[in-house]
């Protein structure tokens, strides 16, 4: 008969963290106390064993029941190769299995193979029962609706990417970003959401900085706007800005555009009338908590990115009061402003008004430089404008935005990791996971 296969990718930081949270508590629920002292505190052997688990329960056809991961146990041979042993009482008693698990990066991936074929109907000949056994309670380290997909965070979702898909098919996303002396910011922005998958992506400047941007962004769609003084976009420029936003389907107003008084007055106006999603980051949040008052009233289609002094100046807290709650502090102001809220830093809490809430995990020195958060605020809108919603964005594109940081951490180190590095790692990241969530390797 047809071997069966299982496959399963584990995020090694998110193993870490749930042994932080929950100590020899957590292990003990899926590791043999043989295992837990072999592992002897190395993540990359425990998230190993968990992943090698999960592909063993896959490789199990639907109504054969699987063992508990503590009555499976995987320690070395003699040669060094995975060996399984399986309880005499579950459904693989007996059975020959063969395990491969490799790290790559931050990841543990597992590949099982049972040669032998399973069937309901052999096992309740060989076992008499057909009483399942279930998986070990734990902490939940899978994304919802994602099939197969473990370790992943919950409200995590790529986007469809049909065969027969065009550029019309991914979305067009507009920016509204940089002033004189940043620059970057647009770059960057626009760049994140080029790099998310978006078809297409419009950029608009300051007149004065357009030849910058025109430049520099060869693959973007750069446009000029009327200015008030060098580099300055102000509210005169209203009705052009908000035609620049006709037939687009997300938006991101903020990295670097500036505080000048005629910029809060066009940010204000503007965002009342936008009707796509947007994102608000940077210098859109700094002049909007001017004018906090007006946060509830916009639409709820709005991901606000801070970090926590923005998110301090937002809620008219010090900033030090904000990092004493982050994840209770999010989740009250994602209510009382009826937005998604992505309270950025270690430990990054997305927040959305009907009380979800996820933490990032995955904290990296690597992605303490400027920049980089205009990268993030690039990436959520580009994935807005491919039709996930404001909550699901926010969380992809964190997830997606922390592994391109470790990732970089591993090949460039903790210091001198550049926020432009992070472009051609978004993508590798993206199909990766999208690899691993393929209905094949499930």
């Amino acid at each position: 008969m047809t071997p069966r296969v299982g496959v399963d990718v584990a995020a090694i930081p998110r193993i870490v963290e749930a042994q932080k949270r929950f100590g020899d508590r957590f292990l003990q629920k899926f590791l043999t106390a043989r295992e837990i002292d072999y592992c002897g505190g190395s993540a990359e052997r425990w998230a190993g064993r968990w992943a090698a688990k999960e592909a063993i329960g896959k490789a199990m056809p639907t109504g054969v029941p699987r063992p508990r991961m503590r009555d499976v146990e995987i320690l070395p041979s003699e040669d060094g190769r995975p060996h399984v042993r399986v309880a005499p009482a579950t459904a693989l008693a007996g059975r020959d299995i063969d395990v491969s698990i490799a790290h790559d990066g931050h990841f543990a991936v597992a590949v099982a193979v049972i040669p032998e074929g399973l069937s309901p109907e052999r096992l309740k000949r060989s076992h008499g029962t057909e009483a399942p056994l279930a998986w070990a309670d734990g902490p939940a380290l899978t994304g919802e609706g994602q099939g197969g997909g473990s370790e992943l965070p919950d409200g995590f979702k790529l986007p469809a990417r049909p065969r027969d898909g065009h550029k019309g098919t991914f979305g067009t996303v507009v920016v509204l970003a940089g002033s004189q002396g940043y620059t970057g910011a647009a770059y960057l922005t626009s760049m994140g959401a080029a790099r998310s998958g978006a078809g297409i992506v419009r950029l608009m400047v300051a007149q004065s900085i357009y030849p910058i941007l025109a430049e520099k962004c060869s693959e973007v769609i750069v446009g000029p706007v009327p200015e008030i003084s060098p580099g300055v976009v102000g509210h005169a420029a209203l009705s052009a800005v908000q035609r620049g936003f006709s037939g687009a389907a997300s938006g991101i107003v903020g990295p670097g555009i500036g505080r000048d008084t005629s910029t809060r007055r066009l940010i204000e106006n503007l965002i009342a009338r936008v009707t796509v999603p947007l994102v608000l980051d940077a210098d859109a949040l700094n002049l909007l908590s001017e004018h906090r008052s007006i946060l509830p009233k916009l639409s709820p289609d709005i991901v606000l990115t801070p970090h926590p002094a923005e998110f301090g100046r937002l809620a008219n807290l010090e900033t030090s009061a904000v990092q004493k709650d982050r994840r209770g502090i999010a989740s009250r102001f994602a209510k009382t402003w009826n937005k998604v809220v992505v309270l950025k830093g270690a430990g990054t809490v997305i927040a959305a008004p009907d009380g979800r809430i996820t933490l990032n995990p995955i904290a990296t020195p690597a992605l303490a430089s400027g920049g980089t958060g205009d990268v993030l605020a690039g990436l959520i809108g580009g994935l807005m404008a491919q039709k996930l919603p404001p909550f699901e964005a926010a969380v992809t594109g964190v997830h997606i935005h922390s592994l391109a940081g470790t990732d970089l951490e591993a090949s460039i180190g903790q210091a001198g990791v550049l926020a432009s590095d992070l472009l051609p790692q978004i993508p590798r990241v993206m199909e990766r996971l999208r690899q691993a969530l393929a209905p094949g390797s499930a």
